[in-house]
C-alpha cells in the first residue's frame, strides 16, 4: 500500500511545543472548529475557501483543551485550562454563558445526541453532567483516579463512557448514574504528556465501544456486557492516540505516536489505506457528507484528506443512518421559547428512553464473527443482560419508534438543504488577514495595495508594477482599518466593515492627481456595511450589506442607488462598465452556489447584460474581473477560467483549466489578456502567495478543456477556436465602433491578420485530417477558409497528397464562392467607381467567368486579397483614390499650360514631364492599394492612365502652336 503525503495548514501556534488540538465539523460541513491547547482562540473555518480568513471567538484566558457541538449544530460548547466551559451561539459566534467552572483544567467535554445534556471533565475529580436548558448540574459521576481525557454518550441514550489518563475505562448507566462496568489497565498510560490524550468511542449504532489498546491496536467492547470482542491490529508501531468511527460505522480512522493515520474496514479487520505526517496527529473528525477526514496535528497545523477510503469502496457517509432525533434542538438553553419540554421535564429520564429517539438499523453484532466467542460464558452473559432490566427495556422502548423517526428525517433533511450556505463577499485580488503579516487589500495587472497592522493602526502601501509610468503614491497611515481596495489608473478606494460603537462602515477615494487640493473624500454608512468596491472611469461604486449599489463620481458626488437582486458576492470595474456577481437564490442540495451577473454602463445609465454565472459543480467564484480588452471574466476554486462572449446570444467560454497542469500547483489570478493568463503560482496547499518577497507573475496559455481527438490536434484544434473566437470579438468592436461613427481602420487591419493566421490553422488541420483519412472533416474545413489563395493552397495540399476526388471537391467549393462573390451588388459598385483603382472582387469575376478552365495554385508566397471584402472599406479606398488621382491630374495640366504658353524648350522637357506623370499615378495606385494586400489577379492601370495624360498634353501643346502661327 503506497502512502501519499497531505500538506497541512497552520491554525495555532505551537511555541515550539507538542500540545493537544481539536478539530471537528458542523453538521452540514459548512464550518470547521480548531482549537489548541497552547491558543486562548477557537477558529471557525470555510472549509470552501481556507485561504480566507477564519472567525476567531476569543474568550478563554487561557489555552482551549476541548471543543463540542450540540447535534444540530446550533450551539458549540469549549473548554480550557482557564477551568472554565463556555456556550456561544453557532454558527454566529456570540458568547452566551459559562455554564461551569472546575477547579483544574478541563480536558473533554461532549454533548448526547439530543444535545440537552452536556458531559465535562478534566483533571478534576468528577464527571459533571449539565443540563444545556437550565444550566443545572444534573449529576457528577466519581470514580475515576486520573485525569478523565475521554468521553463518549451512547447513541442510544443509556450509557456514558470514560477513559482516564492512566487506561482505566468506566461505563456509566445516565438513568441511574452508577457505574456498570470498570475496565482497569485496558488502555495506555499517557503518564504526564499533555498532548497526547487516550480517547474512545462508539460505533455509530451503539453496538460497540472502541479503545486504544496496549499492543498498538484497537479493541471492540461489546456494548452490554463490556466484553471484547476483537481488535484492529495492523501497521501501527506506537501506541494508537486517537480513534474515529466513519459517520455510516463501516470504517474506523485511527492516529498513532508513529505519526501516521490507518483507515479501516472495520468488518474486514484490515487497513485499507494511510497517510504519514511530519508530526503527531492529535485529533481528528470525519466529514459528515462526502468521503474526507479533517485532521490537525500536535502543531496547531490542519487539513483534510480528501478521498480518505479509496472510491473503489463505499463511502463512509453511505446509509449513514441518521441519529438526529426530532427533539435535538442543540441550543436548548437559549431557545426555551421554542421547547415544548419544561425545564425539569427534559431531565426526568436521563437515559432518554423515549423522547421520539430511536436506534438506528443495527449492524449484525460483531462479536458473532470473532474469535474470541470461543472462550465466552454464556451464563455469566445471561446474568449480567438480566440484571439490567431498565437497560433492556429502553432498548425495546427506543426501537417501538424508529419507523416514525425515520419519517421525521425526511422532514429534517430538506429542512437542512434549504439552510446551506451561501458564499461569502470577497474583494478580487485580496488576500485574507494573517495575524502580523502583510497582506494584499488589491492586486491587479496595474499594481498592489498592501497592509500591515502595527500598534492599533495599519499603514497602507501603493505600488505600481511598471514604476516608470505609473504615479508615486506616499504611503498612508490606515485608522480605519481597511479590509478591502480597489486600484486603477487615476486612483484607489478603500473601505472597512463596521466597527467601533456607532457601528459605522467607512468609504474613502484617493486621486492620484488632480488639479485641486483636499480632492481626497469619505462617505460614513450607519447601520450599514460596505461588501465590495470597485473603480472605473470617472466612478467609484460600493455595494453594502443591504443590496445597495451605491455609485459615486469621482469628485464625490453620490450619482445612483440601486438595489440588486440578491446579496453581493463581488464587483469589478472596466472604464464605463460595472460588473456585479449577487447570489441568484439560495445553494441547491448538492451545496452548488447559484449566482447572477449584472454589467452596468454608467456613463449610460444602461444595463446591457444580466444573467447566470456559471460554475464548476461544487466549487465557488473565487476572482472576477475583465481582461485587458474588456472581456468579462471568472475564475472558480476548481481551477476553471471562464470568459463571456457574444457568441450564441452571450455564452460563457472555458478558457482554461487548472486540472491539465500540474496538481501541486495553485494560481492566484491577477488578469487576462487576449491569449495569457496571469496568475501567481502558489504551491499547495497554498491558495494565494504571501507580499514578500514580491509575487512573480506567470504567463499560461488560454485553452479550452477538448476533448481527446482521434487525430491527435488538440493543439490545432484549440487555435482554431481561440483564434475564431479573437476574430468575433474584433467584428464586434468594428460593430460598435461604426455604430459610433468612429474610425475601424486598424481594427479591419487586426481583423484581416487574424483571418490569415486563423486560414494557416485550418490548412494545418486539413492536412492532419487528411493524413489520418478524415475526409469529411477537411471538406468542412476548407469551406471556412476566408481567403481564395487559402483555398487554392488546400487544393494544392490535397493533390499532392494524391486525393484527387477530394481535389475536385475543394475544386467546386472555390468555383462557387467565386460565382456568389461575382454575383453580389457591392462587386459591380466598386467597379463602376473608377477604372484607376483595381478591385480584388472585379478581377475575381473574370476568372470566374471560364468555369471549363481548372483552378491552378499560384506558387507565389504573396497572399491575395480577402475572399470578404468589407464593403465600406473598398467603397473608402476607391474615393480616396478617385481624389488623389484627380488632384494629381489637375496639378500636372495646370503646370502644363503654362510651360506651353513658353514656346522655348517645350519639346525638349516633354519626356521628364511624361516621366513625372508617370510616378504620380504609380504612387496614388500605392495608395489605394495599401489597405489590403494585392489581388495578383489584377492588371496595373498605370500605362493607361499615364497614355491619356500625355496625349492631353500634346494636344493642347498642338493648339497652342497653332495659335501662334496665326
Amino acid at each position: 500500500m503506497k502512502g501519499r503525503y497531505l500538506k497541512l495548514r497552520e491554525a495555532h501556534k505551537s511555541g515550539g511545543e507538542a500540545v493537544f488540538c481539536s478539530i471537528l465539523w458542523d453538521l452540514r460541513a459548512e464550518h470547521l472548529l480548531t482549537s489548541s491547547s497552547n491558543d486562548l482562540s477557537i477558529c471557525i473555518h470555510d472549509p470552501l475557501l481556507p485561504s480566507n480568513s477564519p472567525q476567531i471567538l476569543r474568550h478563554h484566558r487561557d489555552g482551549v483543551t476541548a471543543l463540542a457541538l450540540s447535534p444540530n449544530s446550533t450551539c458549540l460548547a469549549s473548554g480550557s485550562i482557564d477551568h472554565s466551559v463556555k456556550l456561544y451561539k453557532f454558527p454566529g459566534g456570540e458568547f452566551q454563558t459559562n455554564v461551569t467552572r472546575f477547579t483544574l483544567p478541563i480536558r473533554v467535554i461532549s454533548f448526547n445526541r439530543s444535545g440537552s445534556i452536556l458531559a465535562a471533565a478534566g483533571d478534576d475529580e468528577g464527571i459533571k453532567l449539565i443540563n444545556t436548558i437550565d444550566g443545572s448540574i444534573a449529576r457528577v459521576l466519581k470514580g475515576h483516579k486520573g485525569s478523565v481525557t475521554g468521553l463518549a454518550f451512547d447513541p442510544n441514550g443509556e450509557y456514558v463512557a470514560s477513559v482516564d489518563s492512566i487506561g482505566t475505562v468506566m461505563q456509566w448507566e445516565l438513568h441511574s448514574g452508577t457505574a456498570l462496568h470498570i475496565l482497569k489497565g485496558i488502555a495506555p498510560d499517557t503518564g504526564s504528556d499533555l498532548s497526547v490524550m487516550n480517547v474512545l468511542g462508539w460505533s455509530p449504532d451503539g453496538e460497540t465501544l472502541a479503545v486504544p489498546g496496549l499492543k498498538n491496536d484497537v479493541v471492540m467492547y461489546d456494548r452490554d456486557t463490556a466484553e471484547k470482542l476483537f481488535s484492529l491490529r495492523g501497521d501501527h508501531v506506537q501506541p494508537i492516540c486517537f480513534l474515529s468511527w466513519s459517520p455510516n460505522g463501516k470504517y474506523m480512522a485511527t492516529a498513532g505516536l508513529d505519526r501516521q493515520i490507518l483507515i479501516w474496514d472495520v468488518d474486514r479487520r484490515q487497513d485499507i489505506d494511510r497517510q504519514k505526517f511530519d508530526d503527531r496527529i492529535c485529533c481528528m473528525a470525519w466529514k459528515p457528507h462526502g468521503n474526507a477526514l479533517a485532521v490537525i496535528d500536535v502543531t496547531g497545523k490542519y487539513g483534510v484528506w480528501e478521498s480518505a477510503v479509496p472510491s473503489s469502496m463505499k463511502s463512509p457517509t453511505e446509509g449513514f443512518p441518521g441519529l438526529q432525533s426530532k427533539n435535538s434542538n442543540g441550543l436548548l438553553l437559549f431557545d426555551e421559547d421554542e421547547q415544548e419540554l419544561s425545564a425539569s421535564g427534559s431531565l426526568s429520564d436521563l437515559g432518554e428512553d423515549s423522547h421520539g429517539e430511536s436506534e438506528p438499523p443495527s449492524r449484525k453484532r460483531l462479536r458473532k464473527k470473532s474469535t474470541y466467542d470461543e472462550d465466552l460464558d454464556e451464563d455469566i452473559n445471561d446474568d449480567l443482560l438480566t440484571s439490567l432490566p431498565k437497560v433492556e427495556s429502553r432498548k425495546k422502548a427506543s426501537r417501538s419508534h424508529k419507523e416514525s423517526l425515520d419519517n421525521g428525517n425526511e422532514g429534517l433533511r430538506s429542512t437542512t438543504y434549504s439552510r446551506l450556505k451561501m458564499q461569502d463577499a470577497f474583494q478580487p485580488g485580496a488576500t485574507p488577514v494573517q495575524p502580523e503579516k502583510r497582506r494584499f487589500l488589491c492586486y491587479n495587472m496595474l499594481g498592489s495595495i498592501t497592509t500591515i497592522e502595527h500598534d492599533g493602526y495599519s499603514h497602507i502601501e501603493i505600488d505600481f508594477h511598471d514604476t516608470g509610468s505609473g504615479p508615486r503614491v506616499p504611503a498612508m497611515t490606515d485608522y480605519f482599518g481597511f479590509t478591502m481596495a480597489s486600484l486603477n489608473e487615476h486612483g484607489s478606494v478603500f473601505a472597512n466593515p463596521c466597527k467601533g460603537e456607532k457601528n459605522m462602515s467607512t468609504l474613502m477615494y484617493r486621486p492620484f492627481s488632480t488639479w485641486a487640493n483636499n480632492s481626497e473624500w469619505s462617505m460614513r454608512f450607519d447601520q450599514e456595511e460596505v461588501k465590495v468596491v470597485a473603480l472605473g472611469s470617472a466612478w467609484v461604486a460600493a455595494v453594502t450589506s443591504l443590496n445597495f449599489l451605491r455609485i459615486f463620481t469621482d469628485g464625490g458626488l453620490q450619482r445612483y442607488v440601486i438595489s440588486l437582486d440578491g446579496p453581493v458576492v463581488t464587483a469589478s470595474g472596466f472604464k464605463d462598465e460595472l460588473a456585479v456577481v449577487t447570489h441568484a437564490s439560495h445553494c441547491l442540495p448538492s451545496n452548488d452556489q447559484m449566482l447572477e451577473f449584472r454589467v452596468f454602463n454608467i456613463s449610460n445609465g444602461t444595463q446591457p447584460l444580466k444573467g447566470h454565472l456559471p460554475l464548476t459543480p461544487g466549487s465557488c467564484l473565487t476572482w472576477f474581473g475583465f481582461s485587458e480588452e474588456g472581456q468579462l471574466s471568472s475564475y472558480d476554486s476548481k481551477g476553471v477560467l471562464r470568459v463571456f462572449t457574444s457568441q450564441f446570444g452571450g455564452s460563457w467560454l472555458p478558457l482554461f483549466s487548472a486540472s491539465k497542469e500540474k496538481p501541486e500547483e495553485n494560481y492566484w489570478v491577477a488578469g487576462l489578456s487576449m491569449n495569457k493568463l496571469f496568475c501567481v503560482v502558489c504551491k499547495a496547499p497554498d491558495l494565494f502567495p504571501p507580499v514578500m518577497p514580491k509575487p512573480v507573475l506567470t504567463l499560461l496559455d488560454l485553452s479550452f478543456p477538448l476533448a481527446s481527438s482521434d487525430l491527435g490536434a488538440e493543439t490545432l484544434e484549440n487555435e482554431f477556436i481561440l483564434k475564431n473566437m479573437h476574430l468575433s470579438q474584433i467584428q464586434q468592436r468594428i460593430e460598435e465602433m461604426e455604430a459610433a461613427g468612429l474610425d475601424t481602420t486598424s481594427l479591419d487591419d487586426e481583423a484581416f491578420n487574424v483571418e490569415t493566421a486563423l486560414d494557416r490553422c485550418i490548412l494545418r488541420l486539413i492536412a492532419s485530417c487528411c493524413n489520418g483519412d478524415k475526409l469529411v472533416r477537411a471538406t468542412e474545413l476548407v469551406k471556412l477558409l476566408a481567403l481564395e489563395k487559402s483555398v487554392k493552397g488546400a487544393i494544392k495540399l490535397v493533390t499532392a497528397l494524391k486525393l484527387p476526388n477530394l481535389a475536385e471537391r475543394f475544386n467546386n467549393i472555390l468555383e462557387e464562392r467565386l460565382l456568389k462573390e461575382t454575383s453580389r451588388p457591392a462587386a459591380h459598385d466598386a467597379s463602376s467607381i473608377t477604372p484607376n483603382v483595381v478591385m480584388g472582387k472585379t478581377l475575381t469575376s473574370s476568372h470566374s467567368s471560364e468555369p471549363s478552365q481548372p483552378v491552378i495554385p499560384s506558387p507565389s508566397p504573396q497572399l491575395s486579397s480577402p475572399f470578404f471584402t468589407k464593403k465600406g472599406k473598398l467603397q473608402e479606398g476607391a474615393k480616396v483614390g478617385i481624389e488623389k488621382v484627380e488632384q494629381s491630374q489637375t496639378a500636372t495640366v495646370e503646370k502644363n499650360i503654362e510651360k506651353v504658353n513658353n514656346l522655348a524648350g517645350i519639346k525638349s522637357k516633354e519626356d521628364s514631364k511624361s516621366q513625372g506623370e508617370a510616378s504620380s499615378i504609380g504612387e496614388v495606385n500605392n495608395v489605394a492599394g495599401k489597405h489590403r494586400p494585392a489581388n495578383p489577379f489584377a492588371k496595373s492601370s498605370s500605362n493607361q492612365e499615364k497614355s491619356s495624360l500625355f496625349d492631353a498634353i500634346k494636344k493642347m501643346k498642338k493648339t497652342t502652336d497653332e495659335t501662334s502661327k496665326r
